[in-house]
C-alpha cells in the first residue's frame, strides 16, 4: 500500500514535533480524523502534562485527544525521538526566532532535521511548518536528510506548508483556514496534499516549497507594513490633534480599496515581529536591500519608545516624574484574550520604564505569572496583581475584554491607552 492510500484509509501514523501553539492544534485535528498521532518535544513538562490529559495553552482544549477508549489510545506524547522511525508522516512545528543580531536562528529546525535523519526510513513524508526563508526546505533540510543516502522525491517525500495559526480567532480554525502546500517534487506535493486534505476544508497546492515559504512571508510582511503605516500616522495625527481611531473607523466605511489595520504599542507574537526579517536576511544573498520591510520594522520597533514618551508627558501634566512613579500596566499578552506573551511589546515597555526608575506592576487575567523568556528572563516569576487604587498611573497595553468593563476614570489618575479601550475623551486619558 502506498503512502497516499495509507493516508486515505487513516492508517498512517502521524508524528508532530513541537507541542506548542502550532503543533497542538494539528495533533488534535489529525486525532479527530481517526489518525494515530504521536507528539514529540524536548520539554518533559509538556509531555507529562499531555500524557496526563492536561493542557497548558489556555485557548487550546486537549480533551478531544482523550475521548477515545482508553484501551485503544491513539495519542501519546514523548521525548524519545527514536519513535520517529515508526511514523509515516512527520510534521515539524518548532520555533524559528531571531538571534540578538536580528538574524534567522534556524538551529531548532536544523537540529530537528538532523534528528529525523537518524531515524529516516523509505516512504516517509517530512513536512516543515515553521516559518522561514525560501530555500530552507528544499536546500538546507534536504541536504541534511540526503546525507542518509536517501533521495528526496525518490526515497522519501519532502514538503513545506506554512502554519497559519491565529490564537483564539473565533472566525477561523485550522480546518477552515486554507492550507498552502509546496512539495519538492510532484509526488511529494501529492502526498502532502493528501495528508492535509484530511484535516482542512481546502488545500492550496503551489509549485515548490520556495513558493510556499515566500507565501507565508508575504502574508506577514503585508501585515507588518500596514501596521507600521497606521502606527506612523498615529504619531503624526497625535501632533495634529486628530484621533487616528476615528479616522480609521471613518475610512473603513469605504466598501472597496481599504482594509482596516490598527495601531498599538508595538508588534508581538511569534510571526509579524520576526518573519519579515527572514526575507530581509535572505535578500542579502542576492545583493538586494528590502528597504520597505526594514522601514516598517524600524517604525514598529520604535513604538514602545513613543508610548514611554506619552507616559512621561501624562505624568508631567500632573506634576510627577517617571522615576519613583507606581505604574500598573494592563496586559502582558501580545493580543487580546489569549495567554500568548511571545515577543509582547509589554515586556519592552516594562523594561524601558523600569530603566527610567518607574515601579512597574502588571495585571493580566490570562497570564498570572511571568514565564521564562530568552530576552527578558529578569521578569520571570513576577505575578499579576489586582487592579486597585494605590498606583500613580495606568498603562493599557492589551485589549483584553475584561478591561472594557473597568471604570478607569474613577481612579482619578492618568491613563495611557494604547488600545482605544477608553472611547470617552477625558483630560486624564492619553492616547498612545
Amino acid at each position: 500500500m502506498n503512502l497516499i492510500d495509507t493516508i486515505s484509509k487513516r492508517m498512517a501514523a502521524i508524528g508532530v514535533i513541537g507541542l506548542g501553539y502550532v503543533g497542538l492544534p494539528l495533533i488534535i485535528e489529525f486525532h479527530k480524523q481517526g489518525f494515530s498521532v504521536t507528539g514529540f518535544d524536548i520539554d518533559p513538562e509538556k509531555v507529562r502534562l499531555l500524557n496526563e490529559g492536561k493542557g497548558y495553552i489556555k485557548h487550546i482544549d486537549v480533551s478531544p485527544l482523550f475521548a477515545a477508549s482508553a484501551t485503544q489510545p491513539r495519542f501519546h506524547a514523548t521525548t524519545d525521538f527514536s519513535g520517529l522511525t515508526n511514523m509515516d508522516c512527520i510534521l515539524i512545528c518548532v520555533p524559528t526566532p531571531l538571534n540578538k543580531y536580528r538574524e534567522p536562528d534556524l538551529s531548532y529546525v536544523m537540529k530537528t532535521t538532523e534528528t529525523i535523519a537518524q531515524y529516516l526510513k523509505k516512504g516517509q513524508l517530512v513536512i516543515l511548518e515553521s516559518t522561514t526563508y525560501p530555500g530552507t526546505t528544499d536546500e538546507d533540510m534536504r541536504a541534511v536528510l540526503e546525507k542518509t543516502g536517501f533521495k528526496a522525491g525518490k526515497d522519501f517525500h519532502l514538503a513545506f506548508s506554512p502554519e497559519r495559526e491565529d490564537p483564539n480567532n473565533g472566525s477561523f480554525s485550522l480546518r477552515t483556514t486554507p492550507k498552502v502546500v509546496g512539495g519538492y517534487t510532484e509526488g511529494c506535493l501529492a502526498a502532502a496534499k493528501a495528508l492535509y486534505d484530511t484535516v482542512v476544508d481546502r488545500t492550496v497546492p503551489v509549485s515548490s516549497p520556495k513558493v510556499a515559504e515566500a507565501t507565508k512571508l508575504l502574508e506577514n510582511i503585508y501585515r507588518s507594513v500596514n501596521i507600521a503605516l497606521v502606527n506612523e500616522l498615529k504619531v503624526l495625527f497625535d501632533k495634529m490633534g486628530i484621533d487616528v481611531w476615528e479616522v480609521i473607523e471613518a475610512a473603513k466605511t469605504k466598501p472597496f480599496g481599504f482594509q482596516a489595520f490598527y495601531p498599538g504599542p508595538g508588534l508581538g507574537g511569534h510571526c509579524i515581529p520576526i518573519d519579515p526579517f527572514y526575507l530581509t536576511w535572505k535578500a542579502r544573498e542576492y545583493d538586494f536591500v528590502t528597504r520597505f520591510i526594514e522601514l516598517a520594522g524600524e517604525i514598529n520597533t520604535n513604538m514602545p519608545d513613543y508610548v514611554v514618551s506619552k507616559v512621561a508627558e501624562a505624568l508631567n501634566e500632573v506634576g510627577k516624574p517617571v522615576k519613583g512613579t507606581k505604574i500598573l500596566m494592563l496586559g502582558l499578552a501580545y493580543k487580546a484574550n489569549v495567554d500568548d506573551d511571545r515577543e509582547s511589546p509589554s515586556y519592552r515597555l516594562m523594561d524601558k520604564l523600569e530603566e527610567m526608575g518607574a515601579i512597574v506592576s502588571y495585571n493580566d487575567p490570562y497570564i498570572p505569572i511571568v514565564r521564562m523568556t530568552r530576552e527578558y528572563a529578569k521578569f520571570a516569576g513576577r505575578k499579576s496583581v489586582e487592579i486597585t487604587k494605590g498606583f500613580d498611573m495606568l498603562l493599557i497595553a492589551t485589549a483584553h475584554d475584561e478591561y472594557r468593563a473597568v471604570d478607569f476614570l474613577s481612579f482619578g489618575i492618568p491613563v495611557v491607552d494604547t488600545r482605544h479601550i477608553i472611547t470617552a475623551k477625558h483630560p486624564l486619558v492619553y492616547r498612545a
